[in-house]
C-alpha cells in the first residue's frame, strides 16, 4: 500500500520516493550548496520541497525537474512569495541540461531516486560543460563507489568516469530515519566539481575512454590485456605504462585514458 506524506502526497514506490524530513540534515546541505542570490540552481526531484525552499529563500529564483506530476501543483502552490520557481514536468534524462543553462553555467541539486542515480549522473556528465557544481543524496554504498580509489574493491566503471570528469567529494552521511517513508540504505551526500576542461580527457578521445573503460570492468575478472583483446594488444598496454597482466580496478583514471589514446574502438560502439 502505498504510504501517505504528512501533506497528504502518496509516495510512489515505483519512482523511489523517499522525501527528506529531518530539518539538521537540510540544513547542513544547504549550508554546504551555499547558494547565493542569482545562481542558476536546478533541482532534480524536488518531491514535497524540504531543500526546495531554503534554496530559493536564498537565489531568489531556481529551476526543479519534478517527474511526478501530481506533485508540481503542489510545489506551484508552496512557492508564491518565496521567489521565482521554474517547474519543468519531465524526465530528467529527457531535460537538455545545456539548453536549460542558456550559455551559462548550473548549480545541480537533488536527493535522486536510488533505482536510476547512475543514469542521471551520466546525463550530467555528458553536459559537463554546462555544469558549476553538483550536490547529490544518494545511496550511501554509490557514494563510496563514485569516490573509490584504485585497488578498491568499490572501484569501478562509476568511479572511473566521474574522477575524469570531476572532483568528488562525499560531504555528509544521512540515516533511514532522515526520510519519509525511510529507505532500508544508508545515505550519503556527495559534491562533485567539473574538473578545467585542459585537465578533461580530450574530446578526440572522449568516447574511446568510455568504450575502453567499460570493455576493461565489463570483465573485471579477467586481466586487462585480455578484457581489452581486440581494441588495445599487450605491447601498446606496455608503452602506456601498465601491466597486461593487471586487472581494471587497478588502474588509475589517467591511465584509461592513455589507453584510449591508442585503442582501436568500432565505429559505432555499445552505450
Amino acid at each position: 500500500m502505498p504510504a501517505h506524506s504528512d501533506h497528504g502526497h502518496v509516495h510512489k514506490k515505483r519512482l523511489g520516493q523517499h522525501f527528506l524530513h529531518d530539518g539538521g540534515v537540510i540544513a547542513r546541505i544547504v549550508q554546504a550548496i551555499a547558494p547565493r542570490p542569482g545562481d542558476a540552481l536546478v533541482e532534480i526531484g524536488p518531491g514535497e520541497g524540504a531543500l526546495t525552499w531554503p534554496l530559493l529563500r536564498a537565489a531568489g529564483g531556481m529551476t526543479v525537474i519534478e517527474f511526478d506530476r501530481d506533485l508540481v501543483p503542489r510545489l506551484r502552490a508552496a512557492a508564491e512569495g518565496m521567489g521565482t520557481l521554474r517547474i519543468v514536468q519531465a524526465d530528467v534524462l529527457d531535460v537538455d541540461l545545456r539548453e536549460l543553462a542558456a550559455g551559462g553555467t548550473l548549480r545541480v541539486v537533488g536527493n535522486l531516486p536510488y533505482n536510476i542515480s547512475s543514469p542521471i549522473l551520466f546525463h550530467c556528465i555528458d553536459a559537463i560543460d554546462a555544469i558549476e557544481d553538483m550536490h547529490f543524496m544518494l545511496q550511501k554504498e554509490v557514494v563510496e563507489r563514485m569516490a573509490a580509489t584504485p585497488g578498491s574493491k568499490v572501484y569501478g566503471r562509476l568511479s572511473v568516469m566521474l574522477q575524469l570528469a570531476c572532483r568528488v567529494e562525499p560531504l555528509i552521511e544521512v540515516p533511514p530515519a532522515a526520510f519519509r517513508p525511510p529507505p532500508k540504505v544508508d545515505s550519503a551526500v556527495v559534491r562533485l566539481v567539473p574538473r578545467a576542461p585542459a585537465q578533461r580527457p580530450p574530446a578526440a578521445v572522449a568516447e574511446a575512454v568510455a568504450h575502453v573503460v567499460r570493455a576493461a570492468f565489463g570483465q573485471r575478472r579477467k586481466t586487462i590485456a585480455n578484457a581489452l583483446h581486440g581494441v588495445v594488444d599487450a605491447e601498446r598496454i606496455s608503452e602506456c605504462g601498465i601491466d597486461p597482466r593487471a586487472r581494471a580496478e587497478q588502474i588509475a583514471p589517467a591511465g584509461f585514458v592513455a589507453l584510449a589514446a591508442v585503442a582501436r574502438v568500432p565505429e559505432n560502439p555499445a552505450p
